[in-house]
């Protein structure tokens, strides 16, 4: 008869979760690149999103983590040389360690075959004559290549993916491999070029491995990140499919990677990574970005938290519960309020749209919300805090 596996509390099993991320991990007064690839060790890669209500995505898990730092550092590892990171459709689009390109062969030519809904209708000769195009000019982004194609007025019968023609291919061929993200203008813009120009070269040297070991490569990164999870946990890390993750998961259990425990209140097995530290304690005081890794699994978040959260920004402003850009506000090792959060760039302002307690929130949670608050408004260089008052926490904020 088999032993039955060790089990974890929920509190152990949230402690082993977030110090995996990093949260365990002391700040620095003054965060240098190798900080930043610190964290990134932690997080495996951060989520890009075009939202800029308040901090652009890919930021915010950095200063969630460190604490205040020079975004100007992001910029160095993932466009200047040697580059430390590259835009992929990792878990969606996010930037990775470069060193994950060759891992990601095995979807890039997933996604040449299947073509995909969005790009069915792109024409061949089209393709070949922005890859072409890009090759000779070099770094450009879809405005840049737009007179390559007069295909008329755009559609605009599907909000958020009205894409040009030029768009569309630029898009597939990065999907593809067959070009790669170089940077983002100050637009925001997508830039463009050929991978051999972008990566460095001792990455493109690598061999691609096979999609098996690729496979185990993923699970082997999002365990780490994981520290303990589930099946369904660790394919969402980087948007694998559940069963090419259970071979991997067999594989890294007889290798003695992972260990398979039972969690607290868990209905599906879990998996504990060898190197995961069970801290007694967690002293973070950090806003947690609606992209950060801690909440992109909402069933893990519910089971790790008790913690219910959806993000509303596409939802009609009269039906939304708690507002458009909310943060989870984690304290020590539970996440104890929301707050609804705006930057006005014009006004030299931090605007708390609303602010609400969890349950169970401790005493002390308006006082250290207040104190992140103003972290959070000098580093984003706003010299004012201007907080509404809607939600039960709001008025009991003092910024």
């Amino acid at each position: 008869m088999s032993e039955r596996p060790p089990t974890l509390t929920t509190a152990q099993a949230r402690r082993i979760a977030l110090a995996a991320q990093g949260f365990l991990d002391q700040r620095h007064a003054a965060p240098t690149l190798r900080t930043v690839q610190r964290t990134l060790d932690r997080t495996g890669v951060l989520q890009v999103d075009s939202v800029n209500v308040l901090q652009r995505a890919h930021y915010m898990p950095l200063y969630s983590r460190m604490g205040a730092y020079d975004t100007d550092l992001l910029r160095r590892a993932s466009a200047a040389r040697p580059r430390r990171l590259v835009e992929y459709w990792a878990h969606v689009q996010a930037f990775m360690p470069v060193e994950l390109w060759p891992v990601m062969q095995h979807r890039m030519d997933r996604y040449r075959a299947e073509r995909g809904k969005w790009w069915k209708a792109v024409d061949d000769d089209l393709l070949a004559t922005v890859l072409a195009a890009v090759r000779d000019r070099g770094p450009s982004t879809a405005r840049d290549l737009e007179h390559l194609h007069d295909g008329g007025p755009r559609a605009r019968d599907n909000w958020g993916w009205n894409w040009s023609e030029v768009r569309k291919a630029l898009d597939f061929l990065y999907m593809c491999g067959d070009l790669a993200i170089a940077e983002r203008n100050s637009q925001f813009e997508v830039v463009y070029d050929v991978p051999e120009r972008v990566l460095p070269a001792d990455v493109l040297a690598l061999p691609t491995p096979s999609k098996t070991e690729s496979d185990l490569e993923l699970t082997r990164r999002a365990a780490r990140s994981h520290g303990v999870a589930t099946l369904k946990s660790l394919a969402d890390y980087y948007r694998m499919l559940v069963a090419d993750v259970k071979v991997a998961v067999d594989t890294m259990v007889e290798t003695g990677e992972l260990t398979p425990v039972r969690v607290e209140g868990w209905r599906k097995p879990a998996w504990l990574h060898r190197d995961a530290r069970v801290p007694r304690r967690i002293g973070a005081r950090a806003l947690l970005s609606p992209f950060d890794p801690v909440v992109w699994e909402r069933e893990r978040t519910e089971h790790l938290f008790d913690f219910h959260y959806r993000i509303e920004i596409y939802v009609p402003a009269d039906q939304r519960v708690h507002g458009y850009y909310v943060l989870p506000f984690l304290l020590g090792d539970e996440i104890v309020a929301r707050v609804d959060l705006k930057a006005d760039r014009k006004a030299g302002r931090l605007v708390v749209k609303a602010a609400y307690a969890e349950p169970g929130a401790p005493a002390e949670t308006a006082e250290e919300l207040s104190a992140e608050l103003r972290d959070l408004a000098a580093w984003l260089a706003l010299d004012d805090i201007e907080v509404q008052q809607r939600g039960d926490l709001a008025p009991f904020l003092r910024v």
